[in-house]
């Protein structure tokens, strides 16, 4: 049991690592990399990201990812539920915690209309629907880093199933990131796989990442995929 316990909660680090480009892509509303919202990455903007996946993800901040960062959020999100401390989550405990996620997304709803309706018109038109859909297709890659590193998060809990694949993809990264073999992922180990992962995409080496690199760099990745897949 402690050895699926560690190899979950790697796996959930390796996604992280796996994502790490993609984390990086993601837009300033979000909180990315791209802090001045230009659509370009730099190596500082990079490392100040990396800095801050490695503080969420390392929960006891001992300086390693491993199994100990799985149970410590395990109790903080019991802690949170536990509004007075007791020991225990009653009944109106777990209903305050629904009711609070229920007015986060509805905060998230009026917020995405809020997107959409540029003209401040109280309504949608069909040029701000159509702006809406463009600006969704090309984040879609974007969130879907930002995903992962939440399942990271999570210490891989629902990881199997339909998400084999990714697993799989995880584990490749787990093992090029875990140099010693220790089964924990330290920051020098991060930041060593974070930094692989930024100059791959970095396809002209001037120590950023374009829209189109990072285009490149995902396009590459699934060609990658397709060929471990088929074996070739």
């Amino acid at each position: 049991m402690r050895k699926r316990t560690l190899t979950l909660t790697l796996s959930a680090a390796a996604l992280a690592l796996a994502g790490g480009t993609t984390l990086a892509a993601q837009s300033k509303e979000r909180g990315g990399a791209d802090t001045n919202g230009d659509k370009v990455v730099s190596l500082a903007e990079h490392n100040a990201h990396s800095d801050k996946v490695f503080a969420r993800m390392d929960a006891n901040n001992d300086g390693v990812i491993n199994a100990a960062d799985r149970e410590a959020r395990a109790a903080a999100r019991f802690a949170k539920l536990d509004a007075d401390g007791n020991g225990e989550v009653s009944q109106a405990e777990m209903s305050a915690a629904r009711a609070e996620r229920q007015e986060k997304r509805a905060e998230r709803r009026a917020e995405r209309f809020s997107r959409l309706d540029t003209d401040n018109s109280g309504g949608v038109s069909a040029a701000e629907m159509e702006a809406g859909k463009e600006a969704r297709a090309e984040k879609r890659g974007q969130r879907s880093g930002d995903r992962m590193e939440r399942r990271g998060k999570r210490g891989g809990d629902r990881m199997g199933g339909k998400r084999g694949k990714r697993g799989g993809k995880a584990m490749r990264m787990l093992r090029t990131a875990d140099t010693n073999g220790d089964q924990a992922v330290s920051r020098a180990e991060f930041d060593a796989a974070m930094t692989a992962r930024f100059q791959k995409a970095d396809a002209n080496n001037d120590g950023s990442v374009t829209r189109e690199e990072r285009k490149a760099a995902k396009k590459a990745m699934r060609a990658e995929r397709r060929a471990a897949r088929t074996g070739q």
